[in-house]
């Protein structure tokens, strides 16, 4: 399971959600919104950077990133962008830093001229394997943790997730994570098992983006490919942000990818800076 895009995502939508992993505390964190900055003129690219509303000089600038492989020079090349990013802008205000890994064995371990950082408290890891039998979590924290779930537990968290949507500013998009979250998890599960899973009429599943996006009658033409569809819809959604719109001939070929091929490209577009490497990437598979 791909899973950055999908922590992408969930930080995008709920900006609050980095708060509440890392135990921080500031006035509003759902006016914070999230950008991905390239650092210019290097090869260096933030993907999530919670930027804090206008009027609050000392509200911190969170810098997120979640790491579901483990990548040696992670934290090496993270913070040297981090850097960057407070020297080219010239940053005055506070800043933290947070990382999400699924489990302990996913952090490769932090270098020695970085290990103050964390002793400071200015870097954050969150091990989501913490949460499985935590209680009392508020709902953005479960959503997280739904992510990490065995097989057997995740339904019926997710229908409780779901049966609480009211509850939250945007019911609709609640529960469009859910269902991406259970897509994600689930790759063999049709559209129909998903809804069964979720104990929601067709009506409601039929409101939400994800199920315009993907699983539209006029789309499925009688197919029931849920899983490739998500992630297809999933990816070309991060070329966007990334890249630009796709062109006709690259949604194409991006159409013509194996789930195999969907999930390199997943992973690789984490890099990409133009719609020149998406080029390049094709080319190559």
């Amino acid at each position: 399971m791909h899973t950055d895009p999908l922590f992408y995502r969930l930080f995008q939508e709920r900006p609050a959600l980095a708060f509440d992993l890392a135990g921080l505390t500031v006035p509003d964190p759902s006016a914070y919104r999230m950008r991905a900055i390239e650092v210019k003129q290097t090869a260096f690219r933030l993907d999530g950077v919670l930027i804090p509303p206008p009027g609050q000089a000392n509200a911190p600038l969170i810098f997120t990133e979640a790491q579901f492989q483990g990548r040696p020079t992670f934290y090496a090349r993270w913070l040297a962008a981090i850097f960057l990013y407070l020297y080219r802008h010239r940053v005055a205000r506070p800043w933290q830093a947070v990382v999400v890994f699924p489990d302990r064995s996913a952090d490769t371990g932090i270098m020695t001229p970085y290990e103050s950082l964390i002793h400071c408290g200015m870097l954050r890891r969150v091990y989501l394997c913490d949460l499985s039998n935590a209680q009392d979590l508020g709902f953005n924290a479960r959503l997280a943790r739904l992510v990490i779930l065995s097989p057997e537990q995740a339904p019926a968290e997710a229908r409780a997730l779901a049966a609480e949507r009211d509850t939250t500013a945007d019911p609709l998009e609640t529960l469009d994570l859910i269902e991406t979250i259970l897509v994600y998890k689930f790759p063999q599960r049709t559209r129909e098992d998903i809804r069964a899973m979720l104990h929601l009429p067709e009506t409601d599943l039929k409101k939400t983006r994800f199920y315009q996006e993907v699983f539209s009658e006029g789309r499925e033409e009688g197919r029931e490919e849920g899983r490739e569809e998500a992630a297809r819809a999933l990816v070309l959604r991060q070329l966007t942000r990334r890249c630009g719109t796709p062109t006709p001939q690259h949604r194409k070929r991006i159409q013509a990818l194996s789930g195999s091929e969907l999930g390199a490209l997943g992973e690789a577009l984490l890099d990409f800076r133009s719609a020149d490497d998406l080029e390049s990437w094709l080319a190559s598979h």
